[in-house]
């Protein structure tokens, strides 16, 4: 009997934080490890990831893990799976293995198990027969992965658009290996939902060349751009079109100049020669230039922040500039981006976006997705990668086409697709997941305790009471000192701060009468009553931190 177990560690109703799980029998393939980026009440948070607990309890099964292509959304949540299981073959095309190489040096992971694969490529994992087919996306070297079953093949698409008119190969869909998997037979497709709203192809909308070419026609001035640094498509349109119009380029963003290196060395682009301008070399006084302002997430928008706010320094705005704004706000972002745009406005003298309306993301429309169903033709269709109203869009795709609601797979992350024999089981499974919160280099706890902490500190504030005893008579000598931050203005509260340390002081004294003191029992005691007096006279609940410091008096 065959068994094939299809789910989702994350990128199902959501934005990001892509993980994709196929289990043949007993092998476990994994596609992507991906990051969100935080809401704006997930105070502190740089990054949500998924939750590996499923891996690490079956990491004796794991072939593989596939890394499609270089974003964020799909990679950048690979160190953290690598720290905890280092040994899990990996594999990935050229770009994206220098770029993941990169990242893990800075996270000191070294030994790891990193396979090379090309993008139009059939290969074994132990027993399991592996294709992967080019996609064109706005990253070059995307690839989709194709593994094979007793029943069929089990198709990821990754990212995709349909565009004729590629002529990098880098960039270019392999068409004729995906007809070729249509025709071996496909059990199920998975196929991301991202742009599953949109009318006919993304072709050859996601070209921003037509939007931004008449002001490099009409603009005397210095010209700057601003691109998230892993669309290299887009960068590459600049760059063409700098050098059409003999214009000098910058580009400020260390990353992506360590991108477009990578693209040099693996013959996939090269800058043409004397264009370019190092940043060191860089003054501020060159004219006929256009600086690629670039980053990713929330980054780009604080770098330009601290241009428009002359923190910066290589970059000072003037008045003649014309800035454009081809980096639009994604999920998590949006307070960056405005705050942003409004800084430009009052530093540079024309200040233009591009309209989302008239250019879209590198993501399947309707007809890209009907194309990729129509040539794949499989027996099962599973919406991946989009939220839920994404997710069922690309479902009524499918249901258009003709295909059975029975035949159309939608799920929540951890829920278990199984099918058995070739016939999808209509019950499912469930896996553990949750979203793993990252601050800095760190996990945070999966309570959401700091969290909740953050938030009292920021809505609410804090107060601080210190007070010295002596630690073998238990007598107060010092304090009690009262500190308020957020929480009341002192001068206008006097009487609350003497009563929160009269509170302090009580409390200490009630339990030495008693025979009861233990220094963290009585912190415990204290922040309880002064919270319920503070509440009371305020209407606030401030952290309360109580300190009692016990030190030893010589007589």
């Amino acid at each position: 009997m065959s068994k094939v177990r299809i789910f989702a560690l994350g990128g199902l109703d959501e934005d990001g934080k892509n993980m994709y799980v196929v289990q043949n029998g007993e092998d476990i393939f994994v596609m992507e490890c991906g990051m969100k980026y935080p809401e704006t009440d997930q105070l502190g948070v740089e990054m949500v990831i998924p939750d590996f607990r499923f891996l690490i309890d079956n990491q004796d099964k794991i072939k593989a893990v596939f890394i499609t292509h270089g974003h964020d959304d799909v990679m950048a949540a690979l160190p953290a799976l690598l720290r905890e299981l280092p040994k899990v073959p990996v594999y990935m095309a050229p770009l994206t293995a220098l770029i993941f190489e990169r990242r893990a040096k800075k996270a000191g992971l070294v030994n790891l198990n990193i396979h090379r694969v090309m993008r139009n490529a059939k290969f074994k994992i132990g027993k399991t027969e592996i294709i992967t087919f080019g996609t064109t996306q706005s990253i070059a070297d995307g690839f989709g992965v194709a593994i094979k079953t007793a029943d069929g093949y089990i198709v990821y698409s990754s990212e995709f658009i349909v565009d004729y008119d590629t002529k990098n190969d880098a960039f270019r869909m392999d068409i004729t290996n995906i007809t070729n998997l249509g025709a071996g037979g496909v059990l199920a497709l998975m196929c991301e939902s991202v742009g599953s709203t949109r009318e006919g192809h993304s072709s050859p909308m996601h070209k921003i060349t037509p939007l931004i070419e008449p002001y490099f026609e009409n603009t005397e001035g210095r010209m700057f751009i601003t691109l998230f640094n892993q669309n290299i498509y887009r960068v590459i349109e600049v760059i063409e079109l700098a050098n059409k119009y003999n214009r000098k380029v910058m580009i400020y963003d260390s990353e992506l100049r360590a991108l477009m290196a990578d693209m040099a060395k693996l013959g996939y682009y090269h800058i043409p020669a004397g264009l370019e301008v190092a940043p060191s070399t860089f003054s501020n006084d060159l004219e006929n230039v256009i600086v690629i302002i670039a980053g990713t997430g929330k980054s780009i928008f604080r770098k330009v922040h601290r241009i428009a706010s002359h923190e910066d320094e290589n970059i000072e705005l003037r008045s003649t500039d014309t800035v454009i704004i081809a980096s639009p706000a994604v999920p998590g972002t949006e307070r960056e981006e405005a705050v942003m745009e409004d800084d430009l406005y009052k530093e540079a003298g024309r200040v233009l976006t591009v309209d989302n309306k008239r250019t879209f993301t590198m993501h399947a429309s309707i007809e890209d997705l009907k194309m990729m169903i129509y040539l794949m033709h499989p027996k099962y269709y599973v919406p991946v990668k989009g939220e839920y109203r994404q997710l069922i869009a690309n479902a009524n795709i499918a249901l258009n086409m003709g295909y059975s609601a029975a035949n159309i797979i939608v799920m929540d992350n951890g829920q278990v697709a199984e099918i058995e024999d070739g016939t999808l089981k209509r019950s499912f499974d469930e896996v553990p997941v949750d979203n793993i919160m990252v601050d800095g280099n760190d996990r945070l706890d999966e309570s959401g305790m700091i969290l909740r902490d953050r938030e009292l500190l920021s809505t609410d504030g804090a107060i601080v009471v210190g007070i010295v005893i002596n630690h073998a008579t238990k007598e107060i000598i010092g304090g009690p000192d009262v500190q308020s931050r957020g929480v009341i203005y002192l001068k206008d509260a006097d009487y609350i701060v003497k009563e929160i340390g009269n509170i302090m002081e009580k409390t200490i004294d009630d339990a030495v009468a008693e025979g009861r003191y233990d220094n963290m029992s009585c912190r415990a005691e204290a922040r309880e009553k002064i919270s319920r007096y503070v509440i009371r006279e305020t209407g606030k609940r401030p952290m309360i931190l109580p300190a009692i410091v016990e030190i030893n008096t010589v007589d």
